[in-house]
């Protein structure tokens, strides 16, 4: 049997940003039990801790060799940025600071001048894109309403690319904003939902890349010209594309999500055309793609089930790929189990993936039922904080795991995430029913002993099938999640409440299908015990959410465990406290599940 603590403490790191010279990747690591930053030589040395904050961050390298910092407080996510030089133990400057409000999405021009991002601070709920001056301070807002964010800067600085959110779940719009002149150019005009995402500017600025599923079902790789407005589709493939560039001009880097696993081409910038597919680890997911400004050597994480997130760099010219980091880790990843993926047919006949774990011997073992969140999100195949170590502990004490990527779920297609949009909510949770029976009907696996487990929209997944399933699963285990449609929709931060509405639904228009879908309509339904988790400071899912559930569930005899962390928000960042929270969870399993 793994040892649970040791699986909570591998060490996991991802690349951010090269240095202007390529010599230098900084890279973000939770080597010290929080997300901080550190700088490795690019082709290989010692990682040099730069920063030790109480609280996660993230960064970028800057023209002049400094790092913009982002970080927020108690996991609030009300990012706030600061400069900070690249030497341990540099002292932020404060550069875009009001806790009140968000400052995200941070993007800055190739020669250091500009700073663009966005802040929700004119009014607290829409999002204005801010293009700010370094050396002055001076800004330029742009007030398009909604929920925006910067998507990249074009190399001459001329044009900052936004994203704009639409009414419709699975529907952005990208808009030119002139920098300089405050011009706006509304880069995708369209009728049907489509997404635009992952845009690559070519080194003259004349144009630039991005993936859309603009009149098609997954996405494809097209190139927009700013002279005459126009799209063309360069790349194309039955599984989603998303795509990555250098400065120079190099290389087009496209990935796919292939059935989750990712595989990477080298494509021409300007025509699309193959060159080379870069070698991997193994089979698994690549996160954080980025290179080096003059296209010379390719920085990535990858991650698989039985291996955490580490940086690996691919050397374009040479052909070869070094593993960057080997972070510490005291379980052999041979100990570990991978997952088969299967599909199963649903009620209505859809087909449904889902990744099993199966633990060895004959069984039959019972299952723990993995629903990812979201919902516009997808399972895949790597070793995530949330779900990968207590899945290997699971399967090594004689659970069998199951993670389905139910109806709404991205990476399949448009029309098969829009199979869950407002009113056909209940139909994923239907899915759900169907895994049940195609558990049971393997031989090796006890469906009389399935778990479901999940955070945030996995955790309303949980507690829709305890509610409206409450003959087929036997506990629960669920975090920051959705006990009521309406009451997270009504008391989520307001400047997220209009992008949620367009999935879950209106709370004008769709307040009865709100009110008949919500777990807490049916609490009287859930008789399995529960787990709950919640961080205090959760600005997405509140934590009312969790101390409602409880507290009902409690008064009618139902045992729901409830742990609140006071120093957290919608994740659980700190490494003690994801200790606590999967010991305490496993324990809850080990006592609800044990033979009376």
């Amino acid at each position: 049997m793994l040892d649970l603590r040791a699986l909570l403490e591998m060490r996991q790191a991802l690349p951010l940003s090269f240095s202007g010279d390529g010599a230098s990747l900084l890279v973000a690591s939770n080597l010290p039990g929080t997300q901080q930053l550190f700088v490795v030589p690019a082709r290989g040395g010692a990682l040099v801790q730069l920063t030790d904050f109480a609280e996660p961050v993230v960064g970028q390298f800057l023209p002049d060799g400094r790092i913009l910092l982002e970080i927020d407080e108690h996991g609030n996510e009300r990012t706030q940025l600061h400069l900070l030089y690249a030497e341990p133990g540099a002292e932020p400057e404060p550069l875009v600071v009001d806790p009140r409000f968000k400052h995200e999405t941070a993007h800055v021009s190739r020669d250091g001048a500009l700073l663009a991002y966005a802040t929700n601070r004119r009014n607290g709920v829409d999002f204005d894109i801010v293009a700010r001056t370094l050396a002055s301070g001076e800004e330029r807002s742009f007030e398009l309403g909604g929920w925006l964010a910067v998507d990249s800067v074009s190399p001459d600085g001329r044009w900052i690319v936004a994203e704009q959110l639409g009414e419709r779940a699975g529907d952005n719009d990208l808009f030119l904003l002139g920098a300089a002149d405050g011009e706006v150019v509304h880069a995708t005009p369209h009728t049907d939902e489509a997404e635009w995402v992952s845009t690559v500017w070519l080194p003259d600025s004349s144009a630039f890349l991005a993936a859309t599923n603009e009149g098609r079902d997954s996405f494809a790789i097209r190139r927009y010209d700013v002279a005459s407005r126009e799209w063309q589709t360069i790349v194309e493939s039955r599984w989603d594309l998303a795509c990555a560039g250098d400065d120079a001009g190099r290389s087009l880097l496209v990935v796919a999500n292939e059935d989750g696993y990712s595989r990477l081409e080298l494509r021409d910038p300007g025509t699309g055309a193959l060159r080379e597919e870069v070698p991997l680890p193994g089979r698994g997911v690549v996160e954080s793609p980025v290179f080096s400004s003059d296209g010379l050597l390719l920085a990535f994480a990858f991650s698989s089930p039985t291996e955490p997130h580490d940086v690996h760099v691919y050397d374009l010219d040479a052909r070869t790929l070094t593993r960057l980091t080997t972070s510490p880790r005291d379980v052999d990843p041979a100990t570990l189990v991978a997952p088969e993926l299967h599909r199963f047919e649903s009620f209505d006949g859809e087909t449904v993936p889902v990744f099993l774990f199966e633990p060895e011997g004959e069984g039959p073992f019972p299952v723990v039922v993995t629903v990812h969140g979201g919902p516009e999100s997808q399972w895949r195949p790597w070793f995530a904080p949330t779900f990968g170590p207590l899945t290997q502990y699971l399967v090594s004490r004689g659970y069998a795991v199951a993670a389905p990527n139910v109806r709404g779920s991205t990476g399949y297609g448009k029309r098969y995430e829009h199979l869950d949009d407002i009113r056909l909510r209940l139909d994923s949770v239907r899915d759900l029913a169907s895994l049940h029976a195609w558990l049971d009907a393997r031989p090796e696996l006890d469906a009389s002993r399935a778990v479901l487990y999940g955070r945030s929209y996995g955790g309303y997944m949980v507690l829709a099938g305890l509610a409206f399933q409450p003959d087929l699963w036997a506990a629960g285990i669920e975090a920051v999640g959705i006990s009521s449609l309406v009451t997270f929709l009504e008391n989520t931060s307001d400047y997220r409440r209009t992008a949620r509405e367009r999935e879950y639904g209106s709370l004008a228009r769709d307040r009865d299908f709100l009110v008949e879908a919500s777990p807490a309509t049916h609490i009287d339904a859930i008789r399995a015990p529960l787990f709950v988790q919640h961080g205090r400071n959760d600005p997405r899912v509140p934590v009312g959410e969790s101390e409602h559930i409880h507290r009902v569930l409690t008064e009618k005899g139902v045992r729901c465990d409830l742990l609140i962390f006071e120093d957290e928000g919608h994740m659980v960042e700190k490494l003690p406290n994801r200790i606590e929270t999967f010991e305490r969870a496993v324990a809850f399993l080990d006592e609800v599940l044990a033979p009376s």
